[in-house]
């Protein structure tokens, strides 16, 4: 590729729902302006960004990908962005980077949950967007009704400015609002003709609201209309440009990604229109001093940059892909990583076109490119002149909101696992790797099950070791509810030096019923115990406390009073006294013990619509409702719900709201376990306990 200006780049976040075709519009545009020399599709798993093995085996795309192509003396770099929820977090560095987004919406379905929640991220990070209605060549596609449901739901935002040509029911063209121009055809076939009289006709009544909403984008532009009842051509552009730049106006265009008709059209809309990265001002601080930094996005400026996405390639290593805010990226520039405070080293840097790298020895203000093996450096992080330090904000992701838990499929394969899994986690921060303290099993958490599943089979795929993956286990407890008296006695004499340890200990529930920790009392008079074995009798306690006596769980709130006992001169030792602290542990079946659950405190956040839905749902789960709130808009619903029933509720939230919903859970406290459900508990826990003798 040639070298561009900031000016004559254009970064294009493309959003929407899962299966509207932004892949494939990505594809038409690249074959379009000669970037690919043939279009390929997703069903035959030869589109440019999908092209990881999993996503060519699922039909889905899965992690974002670049797309840069070259357009009329502009470069253009597309960030194909994947549309399904699991993989929410794709979009989040994108945004960051890229000075517009281009929304995909359907021309049957129109507006959906996914370019719902797209445009709502665009708000968050204040990025222009600009609306594609695509699939107009599908049965039952009509572009008045699927703006319709855009403009009922976004308004006065929303500014047709491509209408669809429509002849015996087939869409064979576009024609602009803005200057009347119809096109048929596509790429090398494409052909000026002239606006049919309907088309015309709707162009006519789209003009004057075109206009008003260029007029209201700018006071001078107001006056004018105002004065002159219109505006020309070129001051309904700089209205226009104004307007999509904060955000106010959203043009509306429409294609067929399938067929590329519109899409010549579309490309000049976003030259035309959609923001360049020039002179742009980024603020961040210095990261020595704390003080406010600013970086014009110029290459007369001092370097700066931030990693938006991290590519994982068992072969190629680590490729981080980076915008460059400010100054020029050559092989020359000393790089310094302003959150890790490392000087790093420029290996070979490339331009990225799906999975092809295409080397280049320089990069300028506002453009996107991928540098290989920095060793400190991960997602979100700066890169600047260590001379004149700037670290930009952090990218937020979504928590992960579902874990399962992760073992070798092969024995001996643990530390392959893991090696894996954190290469997988630099590439998508919303997957994390923990260690559970009280199950020991290690969870691997996501966005959803599906973004969970095909992260293992990434492992398998690009590191060559397999998985397993299951349901984690709760972290029960147990305790008891009545007081008993019980003696542990431990006697043993077989000739020599025998072992002799006699208590008599009291086991009661704790006084403050909400202290889960355990309690031991010292109340031995007369010296029936010798203080020096008393210590042996608590550590024996404490030692068997780990594995209580229902099905092997913790057992809390647990106050023994160590009372009476007895001791032999000769065969009394340590050992002796925890072996009969540990036969006195194990009549806590006499002193009805109980399990208890986990459980945590959930808020969920819906529209309105779904609230008998969710609170229905949530008493089916064995939960509490503890409030009700209006929250932004949305429904925020408090309740307290047991741990063992929420393994799914991402899933299982997303499919009753459409994907409208969102919750958070924290740990609250513990429970008794309903007897029913205890019961089973109780009997996995033996039957798994007895396979594994």
């Amino acid at each position: 590729m040639k070298d561009y200006q900031a000016k004559n780049i254009r970064n294009i976040a493309v959003l929407g729902h899962g299966g509207e075709g932004k892949t494939t519009l990505v594809e038409a545009m690249l074959f379009t302006a000669g970037a690919i020399d043939r279009q390929g599709r997703v069903e035959n798993g030869t589109a440019t960004t999908d092209y990881d093995p999993e996503e060519v085996r699922r039909q889905i795309s899965i992690s974002a990908a670049l797309a840069p192509l070259e357009y009329k003396e502009t470069k253009i770099n597309f960030v194909d962005i994947p549309g399904f929820f699991d993989f929410a977090g794709e979009m989040m560095g994108p945004l960051r980077v890229c000075e517009g987004a281009l929304i995909t919406v359907g021309a049957v379905g129109g507006l959906d949950v996914g370019a719902e929640k797209a445009w709502t991220q665009c708000d968050k990070n204040h990025t222009p967007r600009l609306i594609v209605i695509n699939n107009m060549s599908r049965e039952n596609a009509n572009f008045e009704k699927a703006l319709e449901t855009i403009t009922a739901k976004y308004g006065s935002h929303v500014a047709p400015i491509v209408v669809p040509i429509v002849e015996k029911g087939q869409f064979v063209g576009v024609a602009s609002v803005l200057d009347g121009k119809a096109y048929m055809g596509e790429g090398k076939t494409l052909k000026e003709v002239a606006c049919p009289a309907d088309v015309a006709s709707t162009i006519e009544s789209y003009k004057e609201t075109l206009m008003e909403t260029a007029a209201g984008a700018d006071e001078e532009l107001m006056e004018k209309f105002f004065e002159e009842m219109e505006l020309s051509p070129e001051d309904t552009m700089l209205g226009l440009r104004k307007g999509i730049s904060d955000g106010s106006i959203v043009p509306v265009v429409c294609c067929d990604s399938l067929n590329r008709v519109g899409i010549n059209m579309l490309m000049d809309t976003i030259i035309d229109l959609m923001p360049s990265p020039a002179d742009k001002v980024i603020e961040g601080v210095n990261p020595k001093t704390g003080d406010k930094e600013e970086r014009i996005t110029k290459d007369d400026q001092p370097f700066s940059a931030q990693v938006f996405k991290t590519l994982a390639d068992p072969f190629v290593g680590k490729l981080s892909l980076i915008k460059i805010n400010s100054g020029v990226l050559s092989a020359e520039t000393n790089l310094y990583n302003a959150n890790a405070e490392k000087a790093e080293k420029p290996g070979t840097i490339y331009f990225m076109l799906g999975k092809k790298t295409n080397a280049t020895t320089k990069v300028v203000a506002g453009d996107i490119c991928a540098l290989a093996k920095l060793g400190s450096v991960a997602t979100g992080h700066t890169l600047c002149d260590a001379a004149k330090p700037v670290k930009f904000a952090d990218i937020e992701f979504p928590a992960s909101c579902i874990s399962m838990a992760v073992y070798a499929k092969k024995a001996g394969e643990e530390d392959k696992i893991f090696s894996g899994l954190n290469r997988l986690i630099e590439e998508d921060p919303t997957l994390t790797i923990t260690k559970d303290v009280e199950t020991t099993e290690s969870l691997l958490s996501g966005l959803g099950e599906l973004h969970i599943e095909v992260a293992a089979k990434k492992l398998a795929s690009k590191f060559g070791v397999e998985c397993i993956l299951q349901d984690p286990k709760i972290p029960y407890r147990e305790t008891i509810r009545k007081k008993i008296d019980v003696r542990g006695r431990h006697k043993k004499q077989s000739g020599g030096h025998g072992q002799f340890g006699d208590v008599v200990i009291e086991f009661r529930p704790n006084d403050v019923p909400t202290n889960p920790e355990f309690i031991f009392e010292d109340a031995v008079v007369g010296g029936v115990v010798p203080r020096n074995f008393i210590p042996a009798v608590e550590k024996g306690l404490r030692d068997n406390i780990k594995k209580g006596v229902l099905a092997g769980f913790p057992v809390v709130g647990l106050t023994a009073k160590l009372h009476d006992g007895s001791y032999h001169p000769v065969d009394s030792s340590e050992m002796a006294f925890k072996t009969a602290a540990r036969l006195a542990f194990k009549q806590l079946d006499q002193a009805s013990p109980i399990l208890l659950e986990p459980i945590y405190h959930v808020e969920v956040t819906i529209p309105d619509e779904y609230m008998g839905d969710i609170i229905g749902d949530i008493n089916k789960r064995r939960g509490r409702i503890m409030g009700m709130d209006q929250v932004n808009g949305a429904q925020c619903v408090s309740a307290e719900v047991p741990q063992s029933e929420m393994f799914k509720y991402a899933t299982d939230l997303r499919s009753m709201t459409q994907g409208r919903g969102s919750f958070t859970m924290n740990f609250e406290r513990y429970e008794e376990v309903p007897a029913q459900d205890a019961k089973k508990i109780i009997e996995s826990a033996k039957k798994e306990e007895d396979e594994e003798e």
